[in-house]
């Protein structure tokens, strides 16, 4: 894989790195202006000349992806053998300035449980968004390209789940995952919500519902054994009260609009997701 590849693959995966250029070579040089790597935490691609050069230029891109920095940097390097080093001498005798760009940091994951009237809206606005989107339906008929070509420019990358039985889906999602549930069944959304707070690593976790809703929500899970530290992770009603009032209050795109604000925040501070762990399958 060469290092435009590997970014390709990153931007998809919505993991950090570093492309790191051979903005100027004077005299001897290993390699050309123009010449590039990637890197990463752990791996990388390509070369800019090896050596001290390109060992010095790996321990500066990945002190940039430690510090979450997002502005480029340069780096001069004489290659003589009076010119101090961490990694071993390199006499060709030129000198070299690299260009170090932070790329793609990690990108949040936003899973909408139920795309009905509510949720279609909510993957509207949040598909323009630079985020991993997962629309979950137990309804194939939700779920059809007829009805999602409103998503046709999203910016998003989509993943679409058809699951008869959604909480499964759950369990293959990334640790980080902002979880909304707004199914069409109530049964449904409680099993989900049991899922979900048997998951601690996962994110936000939203239900659209009354307080009445809750209240019984909260007795049938207290039954199954959580705690109210576990309830308390519970964000319901969803969406900022202060979007939700006047007589549009109840229309879709009101209350989709109100939610993806309450989530913005969240999805802005989508780098944390990077230190999390991988999720595991439950038996």
């Amino acid at each position: 894989m060469n290092w435009r590849e590997a970014l390709n693959a990153l931007h998809t995966r919505g993991e950090a790195g570093v492309l790191v250029t051979v903005a100027a070579a004077r005299g001897h040089t290993p390699r050309e202006a123009g010449a590039k790597m990637l890197v990463t935490a752990d791996q990388t691609w390509d070369s800019v000349g090896g050596g001290n050069l390109e060992a010095t230029a790996v321990d500066r891109a990945r002190a940039l992806l430690a510090t979450g920095a997002t502005t480029p940097d340069l780096l001069t390097l004489r290659l003589t053998d009076r010119a101090a080093n961490d990694h071993g001498r390199q006499c060709c005798g030129g000198e070299v300035t690299l260009l170090l760009e932070p790329m793609q940091a990690a990108r949040a994951h936003v899973a909408v449980f139920g795309v009905g009237h509510v949720g279609l809206e909510l993957a509207r606005i949040l598909s323009r968004l630079p985020l991993h989107l997962h629309l979950v339906d137990s309804r194939a008929a939700q779920l059809t390209p007829e009805r999602l070509s409103v998503l046709s420019d999203a910016a998003a990358t989509l993943h679409v789940h058809h699951s008869p039985i959604p909480e499964m889906t759950l369990h293959d999602l990334p640790a980080g995952t902002h979880l909304i549930v707004m199914t069409h069944d109530h049964a449904e959304d409680a099993a989900l919500i049991d899922a979900a707070l048997r998951r601690p690593e996962m994110g936000f976790v939203g239900l659209i519902g009354s307080a009445a809703k809750w209240t019984r929500f909260q007795a049938q899970l207290r039954d199954l054994g959580h705690p109210p530290a576990a309830l308390a992770r519970v964000t319901t009603p969803i969406g900022l009260p202060d979007l939700i009032r006047g007589p549009q209050r109840k229309h879709p795109a009101v209350i989709a609009l109100a939610v993806a604000a309450q989530l913005l925040p969240l999805i802005q501070a989508a780098p944390a997701l990077q230190t999390l762990p991988a999720p595991e399958r439950t038996p």
